[in-house]
């Protein structure tokens, strides 16, 4: 099961922020401002601390930072996009999906693009105010989630 999605731009400003479940932990505006700058700073470092680098240069889109974190109460996993906005994803541990939470969050990533991109009234790095977006992405978790729903019972 999906807990949360947030979006940072990349300068480190929290963007869009998303509770996926009702088993979400309720967390705070000024919580959410603080985890995405704090995940921000921790992508930076470890970009930085990677003793392997991936081919490429920053301006080809290579990037050594986080991609995914699995922890004893949640998974995440973090796509970042060629221009520097973060898509991450968190999970429950052990969260078993029909497609993988990388492929989630690029579906997300095309949503954005269409949804808000292609808004004449958006502005980059600015907060995503877009309704189409937002109602993409409930539509999209749902379909996800009863997708993997029907797989985990037929395997049952």
């Amino acid at each position: 099961m999906f807990l949360h999605l947030f979006i940072v731009n990349k300068s480190g400003g929290l963007i869009y922020h998303r509770s996926l479940s009702p088993k979400a932990p309720k967390i705070g505006t000024n919580e959410w401002l603080r985890i995405g700058s704090t995940f921000h700073s921790l992508h930076a470092i470890a970009t930085e601390a990677s003793p392997l680098k991936l081919p490429g240069d920053k301006k080809s889109g290579a990037d050594d930072g986080i991609e995914e974190i699995q922890a004893e109460g949640m998974t995440l996993k973090c796509l970042q996009t060629r221009t520097g906005i973060k898509f991450v994803i968190t999970a429950e541990p052990n969260t078993t999906v029909a497609v993988n939470l990388g492929q989630i969050l690029r579906e997300i990533y095309v949503l954005y693009t269409d949804c808000c991109l292609k808004d004449p009234f958006y502005e980059l790095e600015m907060p995503i105010r877009c309704e189409l977006f937002t109602q993409g992405v409930v539509n999209f978790i749902q379909k996800v989630e009863r997708i993997n729903y029907s797989t985990s019972s037929r395997i049952r």
